[in-house]
């Protein structure tokens, strides 16, 4: 639930700045891109939606994506994502608790895009 909430924070700050923040519009504007943060088991996730300056995103881990974050629990998820720090997901990483799904190069560009707006 934690995890959930927080997906949808992160969803609102996006949708917010989009409309609100010059240098985050500028860097979303020609994208399409869909982004999934989930859990391994399915249980949790929630897919980000960037279309050419428009961010949407819907709840459920089984929506199709150019690339996902998969987490090894809902906990580990929360509690790197509110960190927020390079290193705290890095260690997550390397301990085997993430794993990047399709292209890390739009995992990058979405961390980009995230710390925008941070």
């Amino acid at each position: 639930m934690k995890l959930a909430l927080l997906l949808y924070a992160l969803y609102v700050k996006l949708a917010r700045a989009a409309r609100t923040n010059r240098a985050f519009k500028n860097y979303i504007g020609s994208i399409q891109l869909r982004i999934l943060i989930k859990t391994a088991d399915n249980k949790w996730g929630r897919v980000f939606v960037f279309d050419k300056g428009k961010v949407t995103s819907a709840a459920g881990a089984n929506h199709p994506a150019d690339a996902t974050l998969v987490w090894s629990d809902a906990n580990t998820a929360f509690k790197v994502m509110l960190a927020g720090s390079d290193e705290a997901t890095f260690l997550a990483a390397a301990n085997g608790k993430l794993k990047v799904e399709g292209m890390a190069y739009y995992i990058q560009w979405f961390n980009d895009a995230v710390k925008l707006v941070m």
